[in-house]
């Protein structure tokens, strides 16, 4: 009997129709199935709140996302209490995440509770950062981490340390501190470059500053980076797309790599180039 967790988006049809499946396939296999409560009774109802857990089990022996890679970033964060790996189920639009097909979902579950060698799967493992506010740790992140401004028509002042030395200070709508990972989501489009997720490294990317230094920094993931809300307004902390917590000014967020991996289980070996040009429509000449 294996223990497994799904995540799932929590008002799409598509999705309750495969959920349903899973959750009679798992009673016909034996398995013991939890679901994220987000998503357990506004997909299932009843049936689903008897299913629901605030996260994954002890003994998980994977977590299951059904949705587009929001709701892989959910299920990454819902992980970071187990070392069950991940297995994305593609319902979404661009899917860098999560690389299985809807259709192939419930084969795809089966194979990832095999071993390696049986299941034909292998494990890609990505950076993420470990995020503290004023020295008290707040998340764990796979993406990044977004200092931005709370309020519309107004620059934020940011200041940017780098291992504990002043770097720059930003008049800007916000700062992005990014993995390679998250290297083609919120910093591609604040134009910063993209990254092959096998390297590690942590990403600066202003946001709309007003100045002409407005390009990426790319560092050493020994390095650490923190950001200081300098005033007179107050910043958000976004974490993952989410929002994580309110920093006032002399609030310093600390971002640096963490010692967690996030695991993904994956079938297919096709080179990341290769899945950024079919997501970016590109051709051969």
């Amino acid at each position: 009997m294996a223990v497994v967790h799904v995540v799932a988006h929590p008002t799409r049809d598509d999705v309750a129709e495969l959920l349903r499946s899973i959750v009679q396939w798992a009673e016909a296999e034996g398995h013991a199935l939890t679901l994220d409560d987000v998503c357990a009774e506004s997909l299932l109802g009843s049936a689903g709140a008897a299913l629901a857990a605030a996260g994954p089990p002890e003994g998980t022996q994977l977590v299951v996302s059904l949705g587009g890679d929001g709701t892989m970033l959910r299920a990454v964060s819902a992980a970071s209490g187990c070392d069950a790996p991940l297995l994305g189920v593609d319902l979404g639009s661009l899917g860098y995440l999560s690389q299985v097909r809807a259709s192939d979902g419930l084969e795809a579950i089966g194979r990832a509770l095999l071993s390696s060698e049986e299941g034909g799967w292998w494990l890609d493992e990505r950076m993420m950062l470990d995020v503290e506010l004023n020295g008290v740790s707040i998340a764990t992140v796979l993406n990044e981490v977004v200092v931005e401004k709370g309020a519309p028509g107004t620059a934020i002042r940011l200041g940017v340390l780098i291992d504990g030395e002043p770097f720059a200070t930003l008049a800007s709508d916000g700062v992005i501190v990014a993995t390679p990972t998250g290297s083609t989501a919120y910093s591609l489009s604040a134009r910063g470059p993209i990254v092959s997720p096998r390297h590690r490294a942590l990403l600066v990317t202003p946001v709309a500053p007003h100045m002409l230094f407005d390009r990426t920094m790319v560092l050493d993931p020994s390095e650490t980076v923190e950001v200081e809300v300098l005033g007179p307004l107050s910043a958000g902390v976004i974490l993952d797309g989410r929002v994580g917590a309110n920093a006032a000014p002399g609030d310093r967020i600390r971002c640096r790599p963490s010692a967690r991996v996030a695991r993904f289980v994956r079938f297919d070996r096709r080179p990341y180039h290769q899945t950024l040009k079919a997501k970016f429509g590109l051709t051969d000449r």
